[in-house]
């Protein structure tokens, strides 16, 4: 299948509605001032084929779409013995909700939300550098070296009081070994990674080889049964509680993330990253929903 052809059909049908719905992620400063008239999309085959439109070479926040990379390292060093502090089922409710891990007793629904990710943070804090080896692992994927924006960063701490609690009420708890503040450093650290496009749809390629490196040559980043792992709770879990409706209208694992990009994967063929900073109710990318299920009608590519 030609996917370039695909790929500038769908930017020639996103363009005329960029800025007509949807609002930017207003409540971190560093992405209100982020223009909403922006759309772009790229793609990873398993065998390396790459094809992009728009604005694909554009970096933005990956905020959310970060939980992929963290969960995975997570899972690499723990195993099964991750699961003892978090759950594995969706949440129903927003990604930073209070009510619900206090009716848990501080035991997050899965590591996409909020709580699950700082969760995993705690875990590779434990590990010791961790913000280094990030940002090495996510340049590492995509080929090219990724950093942080400052900026955003900044702005996340200066702002992030919900997340804040949510840490103390887990580190009350007993879910949290290591000191609020470098945890939480940690997941702002990780939640301002800068990234296009093409960086995205390449560094998640490993989910749609087994886990194999998106580069052949290389070591495998995790394992099979791993990948699926991830690849199910991007399905259930991976777009906040919108998750059901993903599955139902674009059927395809996805990661989502407030800076406006989404993640998707199809196993055993590609990766596909969409990025428009509008977001719907939910805090997913309206655009980039719709994008998706453009591709997905004009491939027949789903895993249904």
């Amino acid at each position: 299948m030609k996917f370039q052809p695909i790929l500038d059909a769908i930017d020639r049908e996103i363009r005329p509605l960029l800025g007509a719905e949807g609002a930017v992620a207003s409540y971190i400063p560093a992405l209100a001032r982020v223009p909403a008239t922006q759309f772009g999309i790229a793609l990873h085959t398993r065998e390396g084929v790459e094809a992009c439109a728009g604005d694909a070479s554009t970096p933005f926040s990956i905020q959310s779409i970060s939980k992929l990379f963290t969960l995975t390292l997570a899972m690499r060093y723990l195993g099964d013995a991750l699961w003892e502090r978090m759950g594995r089922e969706p949440s129903g409710n927003p990604f930073n909700s209070l009510v619900q891990l206090e009716h848990e007793q501080g035991k997050p629904r899965n590591p996409f939300i909020n709580a699950g990710a700082i969760a995993v943070a705690d875990r590779l804090v434990s590990r010791g550098h961790a913000k280094a080896e990030l940002l090495a692992f996510m340049s590492d994927l995509c080929g090219e070296a990724v950093q942080l924006d400052e900026e955003v960063a900044a702005s996340e701490a200066a702002t992030g009081f919900r997340n804040i609690a949510l840490a103390n009420f887990m580190k009350s708890f007993g879910k949290i070994d290591n000191a609020v503040g470098e945890v939480l450093a940690l997941y702002f650290n990780q939640c301002a990674i800068h990234m296009d496009c093409r960086q995205l749809a390449r560094a998640s390629a490993f989910l749609c080889r087994d886990g194999a490196h998106p580069f052949d040559g290389k070591p495998e980043i995790t394992t099979e049964r791993h990948t699926h792992r991830i690849n199910a709770l991007m399905l259930t879990c991976g777009t906040y509680d919108a998750a059901g409706d993903v599955a139902f209208s674009i059927g395809l694992p996805c990661k989502s993330g407030v800076g406006g990009g989404i993640v998707a994967v199809v196993p055993d063929q590609l990766t596909l990253c969409v990025w428009s900073p509008a977001l719907d109710a939910t805090g997913n990318s309206l655009l980039g929903l719709k994008a998706l299920e453009l591709f997905v009608a004009k491939t027949g590519l789903s895993i249904f």
